[in-house]
Order: C-alpha cells, then sequence, then structure tokens
C-alpha cells in the first residue's frame, strides 16, 4: 500500500541515465497507457488553472458581481474538477505502480529522503531525470554556519519612492502606487523577467531537458538543489575541474548569473566552461526547477545560497571564485560581489547601471510615473550601486551592437555599460574625476572602437607610466579603495590616468546582446597589485597601451 501512494503522488519521471559515467545514451521513461492518460488530465487541468491566474482580477471583478445562484454553479464546477483531478491521479498511480521502471525509481527516491542524502544515495537519484520539486535538498542556507551571522550589506531599500513621501504625498499618490501594484502583478513581472513564465518554460521545456543531459553526460555536471533562507528551492548545476590536469583553470570557480531569460542549461556556462575553469550555474527563483518568484529579496537570498554552497559545501575559497553576470544577470552578480568582498574577480557582459531607463523608454510615456513607482517600489535594480561597494577586480564588457541594454540602439552613447563604467571609476578613483577628464572619458566611450586608440595617442596616454604612478601609490599609501590618487595632478594628468584605468576595466565585444561571449575574452579581471616599481597588469587587459 505504502508503494501505491508513493506511486500515486509521486513525480513525474522523464528519462534514465544509467551508467552515465560510462557514456551511455539518456534512455527515455515511456509512461504505460493508465499513467499517460492520467497525465493528460492532469495537464489539461493545469492549464485551465494558469489562464484561470492570469485573468484572475478579471474573474474577481465579475464574481463580485454574481447572484446566489451563481456562486451555488461555480462552487458545484469546482467540486466536478477537484473530483475529476482525485480520478486522474488514482490512474495515474495504478499505472505507476504496473511500470516496473517507475516503481525501481520511486524505491530509490524513497530510500535517499528529503534531505542531505548519503553519497551513494544521492549518485542513484542522479541517474533519474524527473520533476525537481522533488529532489532531495544537498544544501541549506543555515549550513554554512561560520558567514551566516554576518550582516548582509544592501544599497537601496524596496520603497524608496514611499519612504521619501511624506503623509499628504503618500495620500494624493495612492492611485500611482496601486495602478504600479497592479502593473506589476499583472504584466511588470513577466516584461523584465520572461523566463519566469510558465507558458515561456513550457514552450523550450524540452529544450532545457537536453541541456541539462549535455551538462551531466558530456561536462560531468552534478545537479544539486539548495534552499534559501526565505523557503525556496534552487536549481543548480556543478561541473568540477579541479582534479582534471587539462584544465589549468580547474581550480577557479566560475558563478554564472543568467539573464532574465537565462537558464543555465543553455545560457552563460558555456563560456567559462570553454575557458577550462570549473563552473556553478544557477537558476533565478521561478526559473526551471527553482520555485520562488525572481523579485529582488529572492533573488538576493537565491545568489547568497548559491555563494554559501560554493564556499561551504563545494569548498572553493573566495579567492578563488570569479562571479560571472550577464544581463539582468548584474543584479545578482554584483549583490553577491559587494557582500563576499574577498572574491577573485567579478566580470559583467552586457548589463547596465539602473534598469529604470530601459524600463521607461520601452513603455508609453504617459505611463512614466506609474512605471517608476513599480521599479523603485517592486523591481529596484541598480547594478551601479552594488558595484561601487565592491573593491575587488573587475572587467565590463561592453557589446557594441547591444539593441537591449541601450536607449538610443543608433548611439553608442546610449549603451548603460558606459554609466555602469563611469560609476565603478568615480567610487574607486574620485579625484580623478575632474570636468575635463570625464567629458574626455565620454569622447573616448562614445568612439568607435577601431578608433579608441588614437584618442589615448592624442592624450599621450603611457601604460608604462601610468603603472608606475599607481605602483608608486599603492605602495606609499595603500590598495583599499577609494584610492585618492590624482589630488596633487593636474587636469591633463587625470585625464591620462582616468583613461588608462578604463581601457583596464573595460572591454568591447563587437556583437549584440544575445550571442554567447567569445571565449577568448573571458579572463580573470585586471587588477592592481603593488610591486616596489612597478603594477602586474592580468591578461584581461583590454588594450595594449605603449609609451608615446
Amino acid at each position: 500500500m505504502s508503494l501505491f501512494w508513493s506511486c500515486l503522488v509521486g513525480p513525474r519521471l522523464y528519462s534514465v541515465y544509467g551508467q552515465v559515467r560510462s557514456g551511455k545514451q539518456v534512455i527515455p521513461y515511456v509512461a504505460n497507457a493508465l499513467e499517460q492518460f492520467g497525465n493528460n488530465i492532469m495537464k489539461g487541468l493545469n492549464i485551465m488553472y494558469n489562464i484561470g491566474y492570469f485573468a484572475s482580477p478579471f474573474i474577481a471583478y465579475s464574481v463580485y458581481q454574481w447572484e446566489y445562484s451563481s456562486y451555488v454553479t461555480a462552487a458545484k464546477y469546482g467540486t466536478g474538477l477537484g473530483l475529476l483531478l482525485i480520478v486522474a491521479m488514482i490512474i495515474r498511480g495504478f499505472g505507476r505502480r504496473f511500470n516496473p521502471t517507475y516503481t525501481t525509481f520511486i524505491k530509490v527516491l524513497n530510500k535517499a529522503g528529503n534531505y542531505r542524502p548519503s553519497l551513494e544515495d544521492m549518485e542513484a537519484v542522479q541517474n533519474y531525470e524527473f520533476d525537481f520539486s522533488a529532489w532531495p535538498v544537498n544544501f541549506d542556507w543555515a549550513s554554512g554556519v561560520p558567514d551566516e551571522k554576518k550582516n548582509r550589506i544592501y544599497v537601496v531599500g524596496m520603497s524608496l519612492v514611499r519612504r521619501k513621501r511624506g503623509i499628504l504625498s503618500r495620500i494624493l499618490m495612492l492611485p500611482i502606487d496601486i495602478m504600479a501594484s497592479l502593473l506589476t502583478f499583472m504584466i511588470g513581472k513577466q516584461l523584465i523577467y520572461p523566463g519566469c513564465s510558465e507558458w515561456f518554460q513550457t514552450i523550450i521545456g524540452q529544450i532545457l531537458m537536453k541541456g541539462r543531459e549535455k551538462l551531466i553526460l558530456h561536462q560531468g555536471g552534478q545537479r544539486k538543489k539548495v534552499t534559501t533562507r526565505d523557503g525556496n528551492s534552487i536549481d543548480t548545476m556543478f561541473v568540477d575541474r579541479r582534479k582534471h590536469g587539462e584544465y589549468p583553470n580547474g581550480k577557479t570557480l566560475v558563478v554564472c548569473c543568467e539573464g532574465n531569460a537565462g537558464f543555465y542549461e543553455l545560457g552563460i556556462m558555456t563560456v567559462p566552461l570553454d575557458a577550462g575553469y570549473s563552473v556553478l550555474g544557477w537558476n533565478h527563483p521561478g526559473f526551471g526547477g527553482s520555485t520562488g518568484s525572481p523579485y529582488p529579496s529572492q533573488e538576493q537570498n537565491a545568489a547568497d545560497v548559491v555563494m554559501h554552497y560554493a564556499l561551504h559545501e563545494l569548498g572553493f575559497k573566495p579567492e578563488d571564485i570569479i562571479v560571472y553576470g550577464w544581463s539582468i544577470g548584474g543584479y545578482t552578480s554584483t549583490w553577491m560581489a559587494m557582500n563576499y568582498p574577498q572574491l577573485g574577480g567579478l566580470v559583467l557582459d552586457a548589463t547596465f547601471d539602473d534598469i529604470l531607463p530601459l524600463a521607461i523608454m520601452r513603455m508609453p510615456s504617459c505611463m512614466e510615473g506609474v512605471v517608476t513607482a513599480a521599479i523603485r517600489n517592486h523591481f529596484n535594480l541598480t547594478p551601479g550601486a552594488q558595484l561601487s561597494r565592491y573593491s575587488g577586480p573587475v572587467t565590463i564588457i561592453r557589446r557594441i551592437r547591444d539593441e537591449i541594454i541601450t536607449t538610443d540602439e543608433t548611439q553608442l552613447s546610449g549603451n548603460l555599460g558606459n554609466s555602469l563604467l563611469e560609476k565603478l571609476l568615480k567610487s574607486r578613483y574620485p579625484a580623478l574625476m575632474c570636468k575635463q577628464s570625464v567629458e574626455v572619458l565620454h569622447q573616448w566611450l562614445n568612439e568607435d572602437p577601431a578608433f579608441k586608440s588614437s584618442i589615448l595617442n592624442r592624450w599621450g596616454v603611457d601604460g608604462v607610466l601610468c603603472s608606475t604612478l599607481l605602483a608608486t601609490y599603492v605602495n606609499e599609501y595603500s590598495t583599499a579603495f577609494p584610492l585618492m590618487i590624482g589630488e596633487d595632478m593636474n587636469e591633463e594628468e587625470k585625464t591620462r590616468l582616468l583613461l588608462y584605468l578604463a581601457s583596464k576595466h573595460l572591454v568591447d565585444y563587437n556583437e549584440s546582446h544575445n550571442p554567447p561571449l567569445d571565449v577568448s575574452l573571458f579572463r580573470k579581471p585586471w587588477r592592481i597589485i603593488s610591486d616596489s616599481s612597478y603594477v602586474q597588469v592580468s591578461q584581461a587587459s583590454s588594450t595594449l597601451l605603449t609609451p608615446c
């Protein structure tokens, strides 16, 4: 009876890996007629539920106008659908009970338990592809005891707009706040994070599964579940190359933060994998197997537990971890960097400093007030402010033909990577930011990449001299940011040094927003290393500067 109950309420099984490590092909799970019939009924009911969820505001309004007889009719329909669901589950349960593949799987899953199974039991579970909701918890947010008691850093609260208002202003702005909340609930979240839409995930479900199978079969990936402090389960994939001699970068872990429609199954993990790094990918809350919704607080908790997992379970040192964020993944990647300042570096690809200008540009001008309230109160994503709180090595990759992270596709000046770089430079080298140096920096950023070196030559930017100046300063004072170098310089000297630093932090990539990053551009970020007479520059330099 207990086996039948497990089959009744157990997860859906999709495929069996068998002996994955021997290179065998994935064997699709074949459901018998009874199980397939039950699955089809439940799939139809799930579609009806999703339609009802998105139409809930309109349904609620119509229900408000119903008469008593209408409520009785609705109750009868609801009861009928509930009974249909129970019947479908029973039919499916009988089908599974008489399927030897499923009964073997459910016994393996029951033996593993729900929380931190043994290594042997976990290896058996990983031979099956099934609903991630039933996956055992492999790591919990409270497991990282050494770091868990530390205070987390935040830059801007979610209700910035409301907090700045007086009582009268709050009353007058109440209609806009209500409209902003409705906009966020109905379409806002799906517009900002389209990957969280269940419809979208249903369409690409098979593609995600194939991508996951590829990571497991060909890269030796290990799928694990980690749980956040707010109760969400985060779907992760880890590829370990520390013990493989053919990967010189294998001892460095790259933690990947995906875009607003990105999943680790088909996202940016391939770039550091091709570069030979160990890689940890994870899905946003509400994406793939991860539960929850990608609201900022849940994103922060997910990023926090992923970093705990990398440090305390996988055993990497902070200085051996690089965080790689693409597009909107720049929010969680800069949050990780801000809260874990000892990280080895941060790579930001095609990201922005503040999401508000992008949101306003894509909505009707008459809705600017509502959009501003919705963003600032519910999706206040400001990677630039978070980046300013991180003092480690940073590379910003700007895509020259980016059509998404820009306020003007026809002008390079509209790329929000420019303002992200400017905020980084201002927070780290404030004494260099004079009127002339900033104007020249804007000229350099807006110039065609093929001719940017001409501006450096025109201003006499000498890489050796700039390196020596930085080395002298950090040896005499410190490497702690902000560096006040430039206080005793004239405007020309400030301009030269600022251009030099900008060229070390910025890498231009002649591509649009979505194509994968060229592997040759993914390198450890440049850092200032003091030595008695020079600054050692890492391989991440985007421009070779020679004496003029």
